[in-house]
């Protein structure tokens, strides 16, 4: 049975996702704040969290900030806050959606099950192997040149799935909805930050992401050949 963390200190809210997630089949823990979700997270092995940002004690940031430092566990916030800055810092922070306050209990359920989908794609492959560049696909991890890389959650999927569709130039909307799980507004920005730091973490192994212009980017397997030659 998958395992799902609620994390909010309303407890009608944790009331309300936890009907809805346990009729879908999920195990339930919560937690009412953030220093409580560490605990727990540190003890079990979750499918999901769903993480309220504004708590008392530690709020939904910092919980996640500290729980990346041990688990790439899937992070859906929930936040009654809807600014730009908020959500870019939480994509950066790791997270895989984010849900503003009021919410469909039912969207949310969705958003779960697509990011738990997304995450679950791979399992039955081992690697793909470009030169030097290793994607562990059932470890969730990366190497360059047997030097383990530490890429975030959004990160790793964006690598993912340009490699899994290596030699398509991909739009940057078809990023947006793939990854993310829905329309960000159109903000390029975001797709262009995560590729930016991407790229970095890559190293010398950058240059296989290539950016299209006007359209978005593509993984070409055979640029950095093309170097070469």
């Amino acid at each position: 049975m998958m395992k799902m963390l609620i994390v909010d200190d309303e407890e009608k809210i944790r009331e309300v996702l936890k009907e809805y997630a346990v009729f879908e089949g999920y195990d339930v823990y919560e937690a009412e704040d953030g220093f409580k979700a560490i605990e727990i997270a540190k003890k079990e092995n979750f499918s999901i969290i769903i993480m309220d940002i504004m708590m008392p004690k530690l709020d939904g940031f910092s919980a996640v900030k500290e729980i990346r430092k041990f688990s790439k566990v899937p992070v859906l916030m929930l936040s009654a806050r809807s600014e730009e800055y908020d959500k870019l810092f939480g994509f950066e922070l790791g997270i895989d959606d984010y849900v503003v306050k009021p919410f469909s209990p039912k969207e949310v359920m969705a958003r779960v099950n697509a990011i738990i989908s997304r995450a679950n794609q791979n399992d039955f492959e081992e690697s793909l192997i470009f030169r030097g560049l290793k994607i562990d696909l059932a470890g969730r991890e990366v190497y360059v040149d047997d030097d383990k890389v530490n890429l975030t959650p959004k990160e790793y999927d964006l690598l993912i799935y340009l490699a899994t569709n290596k030699n398509k130039a991909i739009k940057r909307e078809t990023l947006l909805s793939e990854i993310w799980g829905y329309d960000f507004y159109g903000d390029d920005r975001t797709i262009d930050t995560h590729i930016k730091m991407l790229r970095n973490n890559l190293r010398k192994y950058r240059d296989y992401i290539e950016t299209i212009r006007g359209v978005g980017y593509k993984f070409n397997e055979k640029a950095l050949i093309e170097d070469e030659d």
